[in-house]
Parts: C-alpha cells; structure tokens; sequence
C-alpha cells in the first residue's frame, strides 16, 4: 500500500507528507469526531494503534486522519492531481469523523499501518484432497493473522468412508476436516484483537448432510464456525411435496441415496430452534444473481452470511448512518435524500479505493478481488431513523421506507460506480459478466450489502443495521461498583418533551429494557420505540425481504424468537423466508443456547422409512427406582445469595452436607403473594430433587433461561426470571466449589476461555456486560467485544 509519504511507511512513525508537514498535520483544521464517551472507550480498546505495553498512541481523530489519508491515496493511481488530494482526504475524514458513514473494522484497524489488510469477508475454495485441504488450512491461517473471517463450502469432500484409492483407505468426510479447520483458528489471534471466525457450508444434498446439520448439538463443538446448510430450489420443492429427494456423492458425480426432504428440513428447523444452527442459504437464488457465472458458481458466504463471494474473492464493506440521513421540517422528521445521495456518492468512491490500497493476505485474492472489484455499501441506524418518523418498526409503512430507501442507495451506488468506471475503467471481468446485458459500463460487479455492524454502530452511537432497538435502556456498570442508567437519547428527549421523564422512570426502563408492557408510558410513544423482543418473527423476515429486494448481495438480520416459540414456528419463519425472496435466514431462540440440545441418531442414508429423529424410549418398570430423600442433619452449612430480579431482590440460600449439595432455601424480600410463593415451591422441588441424589447442573439446566415478562438487566448479565435466577444461583456455588480443583486462572483468562469453549452465555466475557445475539454474532454493547456463533 502508497499513501502520501514513503511506501510502506506507518503515518504514526513522524513520517512527512508530499508537502513535507507531519503526517497528521494536514488535519489541524479538521473537526474533531463526534463520539460518544463508549465509542471513544470501544476505540482505545480495540482499533487506536497501542504500543508493546498496550498504551494508546493516537487519538479517535489520527485514528480516522489515517484511514482518510490511505484510501484518498488511491486516486494518484487514477489521474487525481496532487492538489486536489487533500480535498478528498478532507471528504473522506469528514464523512467519518461525523458518523455519517463508517468502513468495516478492519479497515479502521489496519488502513495506515504496517499490516494493511482492510477486508472483513473472505471465501476459500476446500478441494477434495489432502493437499488442496491442507492448502486451505494454511490460506485460513493467512487470512485470521490478518484479521479476516472466512467462508467455506465443503460439499466437495467425498463423504465419510468413501474410498480413497491413492491409500487404499476410507475417508473421514467434511465433518471431521472441519475439526481440523476449526482447532487452527483456535490458535491464531486475529491482530492481536480477536479470534477468527468461520463458516461452514455444506448442499443439502451432500451424503453426510445429516451429521452436518447435528454437528453442533454440542455447543462445545466446533466453536470457531457458524454453519449454514446449503439448500436448493429442488430440495425446498420436494419439502413442501413430502417428497424424497436425491443424493450425489461429489466425488464420483452419483447419486448416492435417498432421503425424506420433509423431515430433512424438520431437523434443520429443529435444530435451529434448540440453538440458533444451523442457518439456511438458499444457494440456488445466491447464484442466479451471481453477476460473474463464467467465472465460477458460488458456494460460500462470510462468516454472518451477507456476502456470497467466488473462492479467493474478498469484499470491503461500509454502512451509512440512516439516523444522520434526517432534516428537520417544522417541528417533524423528514428523510434528507440530498445528504443521503452525496454520502451514497462518496461511500462508493472510498469502497472502490480500498480495493486498490488493500494489503491482499494471497496473490490469488488480490488477482479475484481486483478482477470483479465487489464493494459492499450497507446501512446502519434504521431503528432509529424509523423512530424519529414516528413509525412502528412492525407497520406496513416501515417496510415500504425500507424498500424505498434501499433502492434509492443502490440506484445511486450503481450510478456512481458507472461514473467512476468512466475514469478509471470496468471491472475487468465487465464483458463477461451479467451486468454488460443492463450497464454500458461498471465499476463494481456489486454494489451493496447489509452487514452486521455491531461494534461501528456503537462508535457510531445508533442502532445496528437493519435490526429494531435491542433495549430502550440499560444498565452499566462504572468501575465495577457503581451503576449507571444508559438511556436511548431519542427516548430520553421524547420523554422529557412529553413531560414523563424522571429519574425513577429511567431506572424503570432499564430494569425492563422494553416498554412495552409501561402503562405510565404514552402509548404512541411504546408503539414507536419497539424492541427486537416486542416484534413477531414475521415482521423481522418481512423486513429482511423488504431490503434484500434491492441489495445485490445478501442481508444480515436475526430473526428474534421469545423463549416460549416452538419448533413448529422457526419451520414458518424458514419456508416465509424462501418465499419472500431471502438468500439466507438466521434466527435465535431467546435463551436456546444454554439448553440441552436434541440427541440425534445415525441414518442410515439408504434404508427405506429409517426415522431422522431418534425417538425417546419409555425405560422398563423393571429399571425404574424408587429414591428417598437424604434426611437433613441437625447441622448444615451454606451460604446466602442476593439477586435482583424483575420482581424485586430474592434472597437464595444454598446449603450442603457431607454428601453434596443438599438443599435450597428462597426469600423474596418483603414481598408476598405469589412471586413468593412461587419461588418457595421452586426452591422446595430443588432440595427434594438434591436430596435423592439428582445432579445439580440438571436442575441448573433445566431453570436456566426460562424468562419472564419482568426481565432485568443488571452488571454482570440478564435475570431472565425467578427461576432463571436460581438457577444462576446454584450455577455459581457449584462452579465455586469446583473452582479449587482446577488450575487457577485470572477472571480475564477465565471469562474469555467460557466463550472461547463455546459457552456461550448472557455476560460479555471481557466487561461482564448484558451481550445480545444479532446479526450471527454475539455483541457487547458496552465494551464493543463481539465474535461469531
């Protein structure tokens, strides 16, 4: 990479500029960037650029001078004059100093400096041989050192125990080669900031389909991958037929086998609703869009599954800020499409300058990249721009604003892109392209994409993408002691302008996080400020489509589901979801990912009427045992736990013999009535169960994340319900007896190694905060940290 100054040069370094100033002096004039306290707290974290010690050596403003300074650069390259650079430089430090629009991650991280990688997305193709697997490996190694997630499709593996005729052996199939896959991201850190991420594809019609679609029953699996089952127009047909549908090995090219597609797609749905995976592609619908068929068939996306990209192809994204695309008329919001369609303008210019400045990690991705030159230009904010039009999220009116808006952004980001073509060239695979039947010329073989924007949108101090409002407030925690009430500043304001703002009224909402059930609250005021638990999983999918009408690539949302959903509904939301149009479709079960996952037996893929589901066997009378409690001791041991709930501070007493864990005791403050008396009877059949000698962590998983209408957020994570504190209750005392037997560790090792192994939990792991599922990923909206399911 070139920017002013020496090739190569790191702009921290004191390096001079063309003119001979310091690298950052160009930028005295500028602005400073309007950030909020936590985006400044975010930056320092996980983006400014840190000394050996870990001391922050730039601020947010150098921070953003380099990355403006580096990808303006890429105009020398086109013909630009030197005068005319900082000009552009200008445009593109304001653009972000102002939240208007902000790149991915990496780009803010690396653009400027010494690794120089700015892409988020990759995909690497995985051959059907040691070599060519193992080849992958190594370009996934690359990939994750230099802060880059990537995407796979294994459906080119021959299946477990096909032959191998160089070895005269069997194989041991995709399954087992993404262990491999899967313990190499486990031992790179990504620049220092994170662990890799990975996604995992396989066709439905792939022979070792249903171990694929189980493999991750045991959260502790394969915990640097999501994984998405790759499903195709004639499979989809034959599940809405209750037909079977056919098998091919990819080895030999043959049919390999028969399955029921019904209860195929039943087991992903299932398997979805106990844990979020595996997510769905519509593969055949990604590829009829595919704009460069000479050039391969796509089988992969990046790890959150927006981006669908040839092997060896990466793409850059960036997200405008929908909550700055306003201007005020009187005394209502309007859309200000002027300031929507200049910052649309110059997203796609500084998107097309990446390319040319990026670091590549493999010659083959910088030869792909730059031959189809895909650029990703996304959105964030929407939640909040819907609120200050006064319209409900869940409203037939916001999903024509999201039609709308989108197509005007990719409209424009088309047009611009044929204007820079007309400077700097088509994209060279233009002519052999799908594009050449409708556009004289272009730049960019896509255009736009909606990806997760979950740390940028906390610097950007708005909502993430297209998702609804995660909560209306929350509440932090201030050097680990103190508690801090964090409200939505448009809530705040409506409040106060509406005369029922107090400080209890705050603290009531943070406790609540929804509003929605806050009678004191003027009911136009809950209708508008919805969060994504307030909303049906239908209107989240009808919002999906609404967008992935005009998005040449894919869009990234999760479609939310209360605890309480069952099986049957995910199964509606996926079969809504290929009918609307979608490319892929996530969903989360609130609390699904603490529970015990479905056991699923061997199929044998050839037997006629073989069941998918194992079923559950009634035991014989004769196994069955008759237990009676312990009898309790004159004498017993314990402590005491104070939790805040929904309902008010519930007091658990936890006590146990010389056996174990013995019994539970609970008291719900100075309440009565039938919280108490509800929480007696819970705790009651928990001693009984301890006492006959039930496991403990049964009962903990059978308590934990069952939810209630008073959630409570709190440091250190989410009480969900009564039960569900009680279950974090005991959870606590049983890993705290536990604790002296294993090596120890300091909390920061401890927390990080609970994610790490794939229990994954409401508290962030680096700050203790609440995290939300969204987007594919797990976010902290507190310290920024995020990481893939």
């Amino acid at each position: 990479m070139q920017a002013r100054g020496h090739a190569g040069d790191d702009p921290l370094d004191g390096n001079s500029d063309i003119n001979g100033k310091d690298d950052y002096s160009f930028s005295d004039t500028f602005k400073e960037p309007e950030l909020s306290k936590n985006a400044i707290k975010v930056l320092e974290r996980r983006y400014l650029k840190k000394d050996e010690k870990g001391k922050v050596l730039e601020t947010p403003k150098q921070m953003i001078a380099r990355v403006a300074r580096t990808i303006a650069s890429a105009e020398l390259s086109h013909g630009v004059p030197r005068e005319e650079l900082l000009a552009v430089e200008k445009k593109f430090y304001e653009m972000i100093s102002s939240m208007d629009f902000v790149p991915n991650s990496p780009t803010l991280m690396n653009a400027g400096r010494e690794l120089g990688q700015l892409s988020a997305c990759f995909v690497l193709p995985v051959g059907d041989s040691i070599e060519e697997i193992f080849d992958a490996i190594k370009f996934t190694a690359l990939i994750h050192k230099s802060g880059g997630g990537t995407g796979f499709s294994f459906s080119r593996l021959r299946p477990a125990n096909d032959s191998v005729q160089t070895t005269k052996g069997v194989s041991s199939g995709p399954i087992s080669f993404m262990e491999v896959f899967n313990a190499a991201t486990e031992t790179i850190k990504q620049g220092g900031t994170r662990r890799g991420a990975n996604m995992g594809i396989l066709r439905v019609d792939h022979p070792d389909i249903l171990e694929f679609i189980t493999c991750k029953k045991d959260q502790k699996r394969l915990t640097n991958f999501n994984i998405s089952v790759a499903l195709t127009d004639k499979f989809m047909k034959a599940a809405k037929d209750k037909k079977k549908y056919d098998l091919f090995n990819p080895h030999s090219g043959k049919t390999d086998g028969q399955l029921d597609a019904e209860q195929v797609f039943d087991l992903i749905t299932n398997m979805a609703w106990r844990n979020g995976e595996p997510g769905t592609i519509f593969i055949d619908r990604i590829n009829r869009d595919n704009p460069t068929p000479e050039q391969g068939q796509i089988e992969s996306t990046n790890p959150c599954g927006e981006q669908p990209l040839l092997p060896f192809e990466s793409c850059n994204l960036g997200s405008i800020n929908l909550a700055h695309m306003l201007k005020k008329s009187g005394s209502d919001w309007t859309i200000d499409w002027e300031k929507l369609k200049e910052t649309t303008i110059w997203a796609t210019r500084f998107l097309d300058n990446v390319i040319d400045v990026n670091k590549y990690p493999l010659p083959q991705i910088d030869e792909m990249t730059k031959s189809n030159r895909k650029i990703g230009l996304g959105i964030m904010g929407f939640a909040d721009m819907l609120i200050r039009l006064e319209v409900p999220y869940d409203s037939a009116e916001s999903l024509e604003i999201g039609r709308n808006l989108m197509k005007f952004i990719h409209t424009t980001a088309r047009d611009a892109s044929q204007n820079l073509a007309k400077s700097r060239g088509d994209f060279p695979n233009f002519l052999r392209s799908t594009l050449r039947k409708k556009y004289p010329l272009m730049r960019n073989a896509t255009v736009t994409t909606i990806a997760p924007t979950g740390t940028i949108s906390i610097i950007a101090g708005c909502s993430s993408g297209i998702e609804p409002l995660f909560a209306i407030a929350y509440v932090r925690n201030v050097m680990d002691k103190d508690e801090l009430s964090e409200v939505n500043p448009i809530f705040e304001e409506i409040a106060k302008a509406r005369g029922f703002y107090s400080e209890e009224m705050m603290k009531k909402v943070a406790e609540h996080g929804s509003i929605s059930e806050l009678t004191d609250i003027p009911e136009d005021v809950r209708k508008i400020f919805v969060t994504a638990h307030d909303i049906t999983p239908e209107w989240h999918i009808r919002m999906q489509a609404a967008f992935q009408e005009f998005t040449d690539n894919a869009v990234s949302k999760t479609v939310n589901f209360p605890n309480t959903a069952t099986a049957e509904e995910v199964r509606k939301v996926y079969l809504m979801a290929f009918d609307l149009g979608l490319k892929g479709v996530t969903v989360y079960r609130d609390g699904s990912r603490d529970e015990q996952v479905l056991n699923i037996g061997k199929v044998n893929r050839k037997e006629e009427g073989a069941p998918l589901l194992e079923e559950v066997k009634k035991p014989e009378e004769s196994t069955l045992h008759h237990r009676a409690p312990r009898p309790r001791p004159a004498v017993i041991k314990g402590s005491t736990h104070k939790l805040e709930t929904g309902c008010g501070k519930l007091y658990i007493t936890i006590n146990e013999d010389e056996h174990g864990l013995f019994e539970v005791f609970t008291q719900m403050g100075k309440s009565g009535g039938c919280t108490a008396s509800q929480s007696e009877a819970i705790s009651r059949l928990i001693s009984l169960s301890l006492r006959s000698g039930i496991d403990a962590k049964t009962v903990i998983k059978q308590l934990k994340g069952i939810r209630c209408p008073s959630p409570l957020w709190q440091p250190g994570g989410m009480i969900l319900s009564c039960s569900d504190a009680i279950a974090k209750a005991l959870e606590r005392y049983v890993e705290g007896r536990e604790q002296p037997l294993k090596t120890k560790e300091s909390p920061a090792v401890q927390k990080q190694n609970q994610v790490d192994k794939g229990d994954v939990c409401p508290e962030c792991p680096e700050c203790g905060a609440m995290v939300d599922y969204v987007e594919g990923c797990v976010v902290c909206r507190s310290c920024g940290y995020s990481r893939c399911w």
